[in-house]
């Protein structure tokens, strides 16, 4: 049989067969150490073959295949740092929610996540959330950060997943599609996800007052179908995102506003730190590249704060 995986616990995947029926699985013993680095070798949107074995009284399917990803998107391991963690696979688009104020969103953690999106060559669009609680301050810098991105060439919406500001623009995006919501904790992904479809009535925390983070209200990652045709994958709320195999030359081909410039150099190798001609280097003293994004380009060049952490709690 056939099917793809909706949810995972870890030890259990609830997988949808072609003829539309959910099935509960587990992995066949030896799947889950061969040629798999990643903590998980089955993930959310795979495209899975299983067999029904019985179990005691109970029917349930083993899972033997993953078919081959279309994409899928990485974030290292908590516990295990030599190891990557598979978020989602088959995704056609990622909403990353962003907020500046509780919690905060830093500029470093946007950037590690774009590039790993562009990495993994899957579409990522900006989703400014809470714009219905900002004074002025916090309008004007949203403002700033959303021109940033859109410069470079990303989707950028203000929206307000509690009044349900702009979520009609987000709707229209996913038609069709198998999507994601990520970000920090207390950010806001379920209310966005119970505005967009409110019978699914996920579970939502407020932010704790005492650590201005975020309380965890998803635990594991799930697949939902909607009435549109597109289908919605929550996640869990993300604390720090490490880069996953990534050569120090080709990170700065998943900055668009880099590896448009990279051809100009006078070196081809050009890493954009302190060789001559750089064209990097000069895009930056007129304007053209933003400081924040060449900030985090040579962080992750440098190999510092592998893992860019915000003091938020993990959540898995």
């Amino acid at each position: 049989m056939q099917g793809t995986v909706y949810k995972s616990t870890g030890s259990w995947y609830r997988v949808k067969s072609t003829e539309g029926t959910f099935y509960d699985c587990r992995i066949k013993g030896r799947f889950r150490i061969e040629g798999i680095k990643s903590t998980n070798p089955v993930a959310v949107g795979d495209e899975v073959r299983f067999n029904l074995i019985e179990d005691g009284d109970v029917t349930v399917g083993q899972i033997y295949e993953i078919m081959d990803r279309r994409n899928y998107l990485v974030r290292k391991s908590v516990k295990l740092s030599k190891q990557l963690h598979i978020i989602a696979s088959n995704v056609d688009l990622v909403f990353l929610l962003v907020t500046l104020e509780n919690p905060r969103t830093y500029p470093e953690f946007i950037d590690r996540f774009l590039a790993t999106s562009e990495a993994y060559r899957v579409d990522c669009v900006l989703l400014f959330n809470k714009v219905d609680a900002m004074d002025q301050h916090l309008k004007d810098e949203t403002k700033y950060m959303a021109a940033l991105y859109r410069d470079i060439g990303y989707t950028c919406i203000g929206i307000s997943a509690t009044t349900g500001k702009n979520v009609d623009q987000v709707i229209e995006l996913m038609t069709g599609k198998t999507c994601m919501f990520v970000g920090h904790s207390g950010i806001g992904k379920s209310t966005l996800i119970n505005r967009i479809a409110p019978d699914l009535e996920l579970k939502t925390a407020q932010i704790s007052e005492q650590h201005k983070q975020g309380q965890h209200t998803t635990t594991f990652a799930e697949m939902y179908d909607l009435p549109s045709g597109a289908r919605i994958i929550d996640t869990p709320g993300i604390k720090g995102f490490g880069l996953v195999d990534m050569e120090k030359d080709e990170i700065g081909d998943y900055f668009p506003e880099l590896f448009a410039l990279k051809s100009q150099c006078r070196f081809n190798n050009c890493l954009h730190l302190d060789e001559p001609g750089c064209a990097v280097k000069e895009a930056l003293e007129t304007g053209t590249v933003a400081l924040s994004r060449y900030r985090s380009y040579v962080q992750m060049i440098s190999g510092e704060q592998d893992v860019y952490r915000t003091g938020l709690k993990e959540d898995v």
